[in-house]
């Protein structure tokens, strides 16, 4: 046996497809090339841009947080710092929090 895969033509024998030159096929790819993808990556660079500077500004002025979890455990203390994935919070004891733990934080002494 060889090692090389033998495929079956999936293309149904009726339909035929007229020969394109390889020209028009880069020049028709690159006309309908899909342009969607960019603004929703400017969206999420701009909310990850607002997280970092939020964290950054809390960080700075040692504000004490209250840290709501998705199971409704709640964690106060100030954010020393973060990276992409984790918080590290210093309260009564130091915490490494996932943010993907998270549901929301606010600022102690506000509503939550």
């Amino acid at each position: 046996m060889s090692g090389q895969a033998i495929l079956p033509d999936l293309a149904p024998e009726s339909v035929e497809t007229p020969e394109v030159p390889v020209q028009q096929k880069r020049h028709h790819a690159r006309v309908h090339a899909p342009t969607f993808h960019a603004p929703v990556y400017e969206e999420q660079a701009a909310v990850h841009q607002a997280e970092l500077f939020y964290l950054q500004k809390q960080i700075q002025s040692q504000t004490p947080m209250v840290i709501v979890m998705e199971d409704g455990e709640t964690i106060s203390g100030a954010i020393e710092w973060y990276d992409r994935y984790s918080l590290k919070v210093r309260g009564r004891s130091r915490m490494l929090v996932y943010k993907s733990a998270i549901k929301y934080m606010y600022k102690q002494g506000e509503n939550g």
